[in-house]
């Protein structure tokens, strides 16, 4: 047998994809889906959760970062929401996740390809606060996902939910596993670092599968649940919060032209576009 015959092919390049999950009722995640601009698959993730399986156009066609297309739909999603979105992302050199809640600034964390932490120990113990983990065993367990030792992946095997393992993946699967403390629960096929055909497809065969409507469009859904916080239906405090969401929608749109990001440059606009849509609705309201 030669050399050459010995020497096994390279794997291939792991495919980016991503993960949006949300502390809310799929109806309720339907009604704001239509800001990213993408159909996406939506099914129920756990206890209180849905997951958002959205197909990449932004990265796949348009070569944006897939971290920056996945935290700009995150902010997008829950600036203004009573729950927080967890972006989760991955592409071939790092794997990672970003929290977006209200108008805080979001939170993240980041892993290399090959499992090294890239973030800083402070902004987990943020992420489990605003989660509602709990303060010593769950943050315990996130801070072994902070450490370069590749034996900390054991804790998961042994059923801990303090796994790491060696690559970003593993670790990202890690997390989800302390993760299913807070309730999320991930259904079969909706693994982190799949291909995202792949995850498009495990997800359409899902039983209880929903399409998200295009932009524009908003799907049919009691008022009364959204009132308290969309301003398209002139609940309590419409008038500010449409405001506050055109503030911030200028806000991101100038940092992402700043950066030239495409995915917070349009994660701006469409929030400022939301306001807009409030403000609008609010004054027919009265007129």
């Amino acid at each position: 047998m030669s050399t050459e015959e010995s020497v096994p092919a390279p794997a291939p390049a792991p495919a980016p994809g991503a993960l949006l999950l949300c502390r809310a009722e799929p109806d309720l995640v339907a009604a704001v889906a239509p800001l990213l601009g993408e159909r996406m698959p939506l099914v129920g993730a756990g206890e209180g959760w849905s997951a958002l399986v959205p197909r990449g156009g932004p990265w796949r066609d348009g070569g944006e970062p897939v971290d920056r297309v996945a935290a700009g739909w995150a902010a997008a999603l829950a600036v203004g929401a009573p729950w927080p979105v967890l972006a989760l992302w991955w592409d071939a050199d790092r794997a990672g996740y970003t929290l977006a809640s209200g108008f805080r600034r979001p939170v993240g964390y980041v892993w290399l390809a090959d499992g090294t932490p890239a973030g800083e120990d402070e902004a987990m113990r943020t992420f489990a606060a605003r989660i509602g983990l709990d303060p010593v065993l769950d943050v315990q367990s996130l801070d072994r996902l902070t450490r370069p030792d590749p034996d900390a992946g054991q804790g998961a095997a042994a059923g801990t939910g303090a796994g790491a393992g060696v690559d970003a993946r593993a670790r990202l699967r890690g997390l989800l596993a302390v993760l299913t403390r807070a309730g999320i629960t991930l259904p079969a096929g909706l693994a982190p670092g799949e291909d995202a055909d792949r995850l498009g497809r495990a997800a359409r065969a899902l039983p209880g599968v929903r399409w998200t409507e295009a932009a524009g469009r908003r799907p049919t859904v009691d008022e009364s649940r959204l009132a308290p916080w969309m301003p398209w239906v002139g609940g309590p405090g419409a008038r500010a919060l449409a405001l506050a969401q055109t503030a911030a929608g200028l806000t991101l749109t100038a940092w992402g032209l700043r950066r030239h990001s495409g995915g917070w440059t349009t994660a701006g606009a469409l929030l400022i576009a939301h306001g807009a849509l409030g403000t609008a609705y609010g004054l027919t309201k009265r007129a």
